[in-house]
């Protein structure tokens, strides 16, 4: 695999009885697409795939890829705690056609140690055949995924293409491109971050913010790519307080927000995801009111619920 840009990680837009609302992800889909975005993420935690049932995941990942329609390549996340099921969940993406590569994430929760990550991942991988991109995030999974046991499974797995990461540790990031094979892609997870893992030698970014401005995310990582380090920076100013302001609260609570109030979905949640204070939807508004993300979509005005 040999993908560098941004991709985004999408969101999963609910209607208001709390079911997936699926002409809504397909039409944001497209758009995505039509917006100049390289790649398309279904079911990362952006998703909130954990709120979703084995039915509605694949679901999502079949929607995305049927507006993708061949034009860009499709991730589809099979991230588990449980081994067997993320395996199982690898087996079955896999088999959608449009699929090109399959994201998975440290276990959560039993926060195994480097050699419990080491055969977790292995297993995934050794039961497909397509890319499998690592997914480090040590924030919310409570187990850092070290460069070393990152170069033992590359050893073990030729199939493990990448890494999405997302440990907010730029030493890490840099020794972990200093000592994998140059074909080993090694993505940002964290758009705050995204210049600086580019400066080091990494491949692009797996983006939230890119949610709600693909092309312009796209057009500041092809920039930093081709050393067009100005234009990349510049791009990285206008939309710095945003990036910030997505994790003012739990992601994707802040994403979606702005998303709503652009017109491109309803903001509905599925707990335990809730949505973000008064105080957060004020601040959020206003950064989109300046930066004029407001002006082609009026918001979905009702009741925001969470089932």
């Amino acid at each position: 695999m040999d993908l560098q840009g941004c991709g985004t990680a999408l969101v999963t837009p609910f209607r208001a009885d709390g079911s997936i609302d699926e002409r809504a992800l397909y039409d944001f889909a497209r758009w995505q697409v039509e917006s100049g975005i390289d790649w398309l993420l279904a079911c990362g935690t952006t998703a909130e795939t954990p709120t979703l049932d084995d039915g509605e995941w694949l679901q999502v990942i079949r929607i995305v890829a049927e507006a993708a329609a061949g034009r860009v390549p499709v991730w589809a996340g099979c991230s588990h705690n449980a081994t067997r099921v993320a395996v199982a969940r690898a087996r079955a993406a896999a088999q959608i056609p449009g699929v090109k590569a399959l994201l998975t994430a440290n276990p959560w929760y039993n926060k195994p140690t480097q050699e419990g990550q080491f055969q977790h991942f292995r297993a995934v991988a050794q039961a497909v055949k397509l890319p499998v991109v690592l997914y480090n995030i040590p924030g919310r999974s409570a187990a850092n995924l070290e460069p070393a046991t990152v170069l033992r499974l590359i050893e073990a797995a030729p199939n493990i293409a990448g890494i999405k990461e997302s440990s907010g540790n730029l030493v890490q990031v840099t020794e972990l491109i200093t000592e994998a094979p140059r074909s080993f892609r090694i993505y940002s997870g964290d758009d705050m971050m995204a210049l600086g893992v580019l400066g080091v030698g990494g491949s692009g970014l797996i983006s939230v913010i890119s949610n709600i401005i693909p092309g312009e995310m796209a057009h500041m990582i092809r920039s930093a790519l081709r050393n067009d380090w100005p234009t990349a920076r510049r791009i990285n100013r206008k939309y710095f307080r945003l990036m910030q302001g997505l994790f003012r609260e739990t992601s994707p609570g802040p994403v979606k927000a702005v998303l709503a109030m652009m017109g491109k979905m309803g903001e509905n949640y599925r707990l335990p995801m809730v949505p973000v204070s008064a105080g957060t939807h004020a601040y959020l508004e206003r950064l989109a009111g300046e930066l004029g993300l407001l002006v082609h979509g009026p918001r979905i005005e009702g009741e925001v619920r969470m089932f």
